[in-house]
């Protein structure tokens, strides 16, 4: 489970290096196993090449000696030959008769020992029942033992007359001297785990590579796929000879892409579609409110008008002042509309915010109307024009917030806080409602009888553009605060 939440990268890391380890651990193992392996070969061909020269010289001192060749002679014909023998192969061995008692040994000094004074009973049997593999041997049986630590062997076979007649048993015993191959073996595993040690680094150099290599091309695929938004337009991944399995998702990625940024301009190109028809039933509905009136007041105009009458010239001058009213009222909405559809462009400059809002408040002459800074400079790259802009509509939509029957209050505090510069306008109005909080900034949204609710969705947008923020906090039936952040450079 720890193994699965590692990263991709450490995953390919540790997995080649067991792997180097687990591949070094067998190649060792195998080491050991074949040199012991070539041990036994070793001894036990040794042992049948000492047995043969043995039973060479044995052989010969029977075809040269004038004693009868049987069982009883055989201390006579072998009491010096056998020094001979073993002096010449530099080795010790046994003759035993065929029920197992001893008649000669090759040592000088006889050692009193029950082991070389008779065979074992099993040993005899199973000599018999050899099945004689070795041609030049005949029957054969190797007994293996372990003392103090030492591994020996002693091999049982027939002396045989000239007519191939058993007249006597053979022993000669063989102990295993490993110590030159062992010593091999260690100079060996130390090269080996030298050669492994090295293996091993540039295993390790490798993997960090190979990881690297993979982890990269995944990371930027990964850094792309968290980037991708349908909002904007999303870049393509192109990688350098890029491996198959890798190349396959990048080729998919892109392939995503391209639908994707179809897919952005098709619901972008619906979304202006839409908004225009909604802007445009709009400004049909704003434009026919004043027309009606329009309408009305001319044809009752055309029916009552008597230019003979005493108040003719009066009438006359209140019909020409609602239509100017109404007139005045469809100028004001296509400038509304012109102001919110045609943002003039930024012209940046290092103002004082603190000046720029407090003059903008000054084509406000209600008392109620107040400013408030504790800092007398907060320099800002903003437009000064459009920074007015948001101010006035700020606190326009305060002002008309508040109700007929409240005393009015409207504050417009500005100061800076770390590397922002804010502008608060609080008022005591009705509030905003719950229902309505997620509406507040769309175009065409408003909770008035009269305007177009553009000011906010206006104010919203020039904020954004100088990568600020504006949020708000209401409770309904006492007022709203609305708080504008800049970034100061």
């Amino acid at each position: 489970m720890v193994y699965k939440k590692l990263s991709l990268r450490l995953r390919i890391f540790i997995t080649m290096i067991l792997l180097v380890i687990i591949a070094s651990i067998f190649f060792a193992g195998l080491t050991i196993y074949q040199y012991r392996e070539q041990n036994v070969d070793y001894h036990r061909d040794r042992l049948e090449r000492k047995e043969e020269q043995v039973k060479a010289h044995i052989d010969l001192v029977l075809r040269e000696t004038t004693y009868e060749v049987k069982t009883e002679n055989l201390q006579y014909i072998f009491k010096d030959e056998i020094y001979d023998i073993s002096d010449i192969q530099n080795l010790n061995f046994y003759i035993f008769d065929l029920q197992g008692n001893l008649i000669k040994s090759s040592k000088p000094i006889y050692e009193d020992d029950s082991i070389f004074v008779k065979l074992a009973p099993n040993i005899l049997e199973k000599l018999r029942e050899s099945p004689g593999e070795n041609p030049t041997l005949g029957k054969r049986y190797v007994e293996k033992k372990s003392a103090a630590g030492e591994r020996y062997q002693s091999s049982y076979s027939y002396i045989l007359d000239k007519r191939f007649k058993p007249i006597g048993i053979l022993n000669i015993p063989y102990f295993e001297d490993n110590s030159f191959n062992n010593y091999e073996l260690k100079e060996f595993l130390m090269r080996q785990g030298g050669g492994i040690l090295i293996i091993l680094a540039l295993a390790v150099f490798l993997a960090y590579l190979i990881s690297s290599y993979i982890t990269r091309s995944l990371k930027t695929i990964s850094k792309r796929l968290y980037e991708t938004r349908l909002s904007k337009s999303n870049e393509k991944i192109y990688l350098d000879d890029p491996s198959e399995e890798i190349g396959a998702l990048v080729d998919a990625y892109n392939g995503m892409v391209d639908e994707l940024n179809e897919s952005a301009a098709l619901l972008a190109k619906s979304e202006r579609e839409q908004a225009w028809r909604e802007m445009a039933r709009q400004v049909a509905h704003e434009i026919k409110n004043p027309l009606t009136p329009m309408r009305l007041s001319i044809q009752n105009f055309q029916m009552r008008f008597d230019p003979t009458a005493a108040d003719a010239k009066e009438k006359i001058q209140q019909f020409t002042d609602t239509l100017i009213q109404q007139i005045d009222t469809l100028s004001n909405i296509a400038s509304a509309f012109s102001n919110f559809a045609n943002m003039p462009a930024q012209q940046n400059e290092t103002l004082n915010v603190v000046k720029v809002v407090r003059l903008a408040l000054d084509i406000f002459n209600e008392d109620y109307i107040t400013f408030v800074s504790d800092e007398e400079e907060i320099i800002a790259k903003l437009d000064r024009t459009q920074l007015i802009r948001v101010v006035t509509n700020l606190v326009k939509n305060a002002v008309q917030a508040i109700p007929e029957d409240r005393l009015p209050k409207v504050v417009v505090s500005v100061f800076s806080e770390a590397d922002k510069v804010r502008i608060t306008v609080a008022d005591n109005g009705q509030g905003i409602d719950e229902a309505n909080r997620e509406k507040i900034f769309e175009p065409k949204f408003t909770t008035k009888t009269s305007g177009m609710g553009l000011g906010l969705g206006m104010v919203k947008n020039i904020v954004e553009t100088y990568q600020g923020s504006i949020t708000f906090t209401s409770v309904p039936q006492k007022g709203s605060v609305f708080t504008v952040s800049f970034p100061r450079i």
